[in-house]
């Protein structure tokens, strides 16, 4: 037994075998063991966290249907009451890692305990028009040019539509509010007509740009565009190329003498005549103050043409993200034919003069750039011939008098020392 003596009163031995601390450290450690909490195994259907708008009702229902630009099941939240809203995932950078603590309002039970989802993504729902998920139906494939569109009833242009999980057919076998809301936006963009009970519809093309050019308009008279879609397909769209820089330009300005009565010290009365004194602390400002500079843009583009171009993108990004890649390109051409709806005759003269002064500038550059080499190697040449004529007169500087006077002496007809070196015949 080993015996260790402590720092205690007087006298007093403490004695601990090694059995007993073995014993201690188990203890510890196990005790250790018992404190590690172990995590559960990760759902295979994790929760999603979803923000609904206020004006959804119980009736809601979260359904499946074909998203008409990519041709894809996609997630719709589709309401009675509230219509139809799309759902946008909002997801942050892969690099920055993020996740939920979802905690339930109530927690009678096991289930409703509180969770911790990895996904931060968040599914937002954004009002929808149902009038997108009409048209791949409205406007399908035409028939041949003798024959024209017939009028078809609701349901049979929604056959047309695939539905994989039959939520669509479901909507309007079991909410008549739905199928009422549908049937509205039907007659927006078709010619309606009354068989019997039932109403039948025929697409018009000219009625389904008109609603689309609604919708940009609304979306531009509502307020500015996004910043990333203004600078990219607006300000850099219309953008001139830059002719210079104005800068403030410094004029002396000519001061003149009077005549003036001159008395001499004789008490005569002497004429100085005119004198014109130039100043040069006294100067005209023009273009600005002293020191300023502004960018002088080739052209400028007005308010109307600044807002065409707004309307234009808006339409097009419409086209681009809720309509079919056929059925938009047929709807610009629709909205390029029609004058009457609207003229972009000013906007498409600008951009032509655009295209036009962007080509010359970068001609002009090209030409600048291939001058600018050409001085560089005319300067490099001068700067070569510089400094060998410096190292020649340092040359020639360095060499005695007798070696001048030797390479001054005319050795036309003398041989060369490398003549007497040369193999004999």
């Amino acid at each position: 037994m080993t015996k260790t003596r402590s720092k205690g009163p007087a006298g007093s031995t403490t004695s601990t075998s090694k059995a007993d601390k073995k014993t201690a450290s188990s203890t510890n450690h196990s005790s250790f063991s018992s404190s590690v909490y172990t995590l559960p195994a990760e759902s295979p259907n994790p929760p999603k966290l979803f923000i609904l708008p206020k004006s959804a009702t119980p009736a809601a229902r979260i359904v499946t249907l074909q998203h008409p630009r990519y041709n894809k099941p996609a997630r719709y939240l589709v309401c009675p009451e509230a219509g139809f809203f799309e759902f946008t995932a909002i997801s942050p950078p892969k690099s920055a890692p993020r996740s939920w603590l979802i905690q339930p309002t109530t927690t009678t039970d096991s289930n409703n305990a509180a969770q911790t989802t990895q996904s931060p993504s968040l599914n937002l729902a954004s009002p929808y028009d149902p009038l997108f998920l009409l048209l791949p139906a409205l406007l399908s494939p035409t028939p041949p040019t003798s024959q024209k569109r017939m009028f078809l009833s609701l349901d049979d242009h929604l056959d047309a539509l695939p539905d994989p999980s039959r939520h669509l057919s479901e909507l309007l076998a079991t909410s008549p509010a739905t199928r009422a809301l549908l049937s509205a936006r039907a007659r927006a963009v078709c010619d309606a007509v009354q068989a019997g009970e039932e109403e039948m519809y025929r697409v018009d093309e000219g009625k389904v740009v008109r609603e689309v050019w609604g919708k940009a308009g609304r979306m531009v008279d509502g307020g500015p565009l996004p910043g990333s879609m203004e600078e990219r397909f607006v300000r850099r769209e219309l953008e001139a190329p830059v002719l210079g820089v104005k800068v403030a330009r410094a004029v002396p300005v000519v001061v003149t003498e009077s005549q003036s009565s001159v008395e001499s010290t004789e008490g005569e009365t002497q004429t100085e005549s005119q004198a014109s004194v130039a100043s040069t602390a006294a100067t005209s400002v023009v273009d600005g103050e002293v020191g300023g500079g502004e960018v002088a843009s080739a052209m400028i583009a007005s308010e109307e043409v600044v807002r065409l171009q707004r309307l234009r993108v808006a339409f097009n990004f419409i086209c681009s993200s809720c309509i079919a890649p056929g059925i938009a390109e047929t709807l610009k051409s629709a909205l390029a034919k029609d004058t009457a709806l609207v003229d972009f005759a000013p906007l498409d003269d600008y951009l032509g003069k655009l295209a036009k002064l962007r080509q010359e500038a970068a001609t002009a550059r090209s030409d600048f750039s291939r001058k600018r080499a050409a001085d560089e190697e005319e300067d490099e040449r001068a700067e070569k011939r510089r400094k060998k004529e410096a190292e020649e007169k340092a040359k020639k500087a360095n060499m005695s008098r007798g070696v001048k006077n030797l390479m001054k002496a005319n050795t036309s007809g003398m041989k060369k020392m490398s003549d007497f070196f040369k193999k004999k015949a």
